[in-house]
């Protein structure tokens, strides 16, 4: 093990301490980063300071959140998004079906734009990619979360959300479509001239069990001025359907299918 005079050591702190880097000090110096970073943890616990991570988040260092990739994400938590809190373990996760790989570049993107200093990465599972964000600043973003799935308690949009859904709703709307939606295209058929003719037709559904976040979801439709319907399924409201043509047609403008 080198050892360092304590003459070199003080420089070191007092350039610490003058808000150069770690990495900058030890380069400077010629001293292991490891070894730098163990004089300035002693040093604070010398002088009894307690150490607190810098933090990125937009909710607790008062920083601008970046409103757009903040609406798409925040569709895509409330759709297949969830956190994990607990001592040790922060991490926000959005699960995506792998033949999207669009999509999963996407979901990835927006964490690191809306949270650039978590790490992220992805892990595949049957089928599907779940992208991850580690940092326990996601539930100050979402303060949505909490125990048990998100259709058995209230999902209510705090104020700085609802603002930020209401001037990106293309985004929240394609975040929401993204997670629980799809373009699908479906067909009947008609009787023209005596000939019965198959006719394809393109449309947006839009599945979630909890009733909050599918009022969140028409209440966005409805600013935009997208006509929508319920299709109930099992004797329950779970499906919004955008089926007709000029609707359909915004829709591909905005949001498109998942790719």
């Amino acid at each position: 093990m080198t050892s360092h005079s304590p003459s070199k050591r003080e420089e070191a702190l007092t350039l610490l301490r003058a808000g150069m880097s770690n990495r900058e000090v030890a380069h400077r110096l010629g001293v292991p980063r490891g070894t730098v970073g163990w004089w300035l943890s002693e040093d604070r616990r010398a002088r009894g300071e307690s150490y607190q991570r810098p933090s990125d988040c937009p909710r607790c260092a008062a920083r601008a959140v970046d409103r757009t990739a903040y609406a798409y994400l925040l569709g895509l938590y409330l759709g297949d998004g969830h956190i994990v809190s607990r001592r040790g373990r922060h991490h926000l996760s959005v699960y995506c079906d792998a033949r999207h790989t669009g999509l999963v570049a996407a979901a990835e993107d927006a964490m690191r734009t809306v949270l650039p200093s978590a790490a992220t990465g992805r892990r595949a599972r049957n089928g599907c990619v779940e992208v991850k964000s580690y940092s326990r600043h996601w539930v100050c973003l979402f303060p949505q979360h909490g125990p048990g799935h998100k259709h058995e308690r209230r999902i209510v949009l705090e104020t700085w959300q609802r603002e930020i859904a209401d001037v990106r709703p293309w985004e929240f709307v394609r975040g929401l479509i993204h997670s629980d939606g799809c373009r699908v295209t479906n067909w009947t058929t008609r009787v023209v001239g005596g000939e019965r003719r198959r006719y394809e037709y393109p449309r947006y559904l839009f599945t979630n069990k909890s009733d909050d976040i599918r009022a969140l979801f028409t209440s966005a439709l409805d600013a935009l001025g997208i006509t929508w319907t319920v299709l109930n399924r099992d004797g329950k409201p779970y499906n919004i359907s955008v089926a007709r043509k000029p609707s359909v047609a915004l829709m591909d403008a905005h949001v498109g299918p998942k790719y």
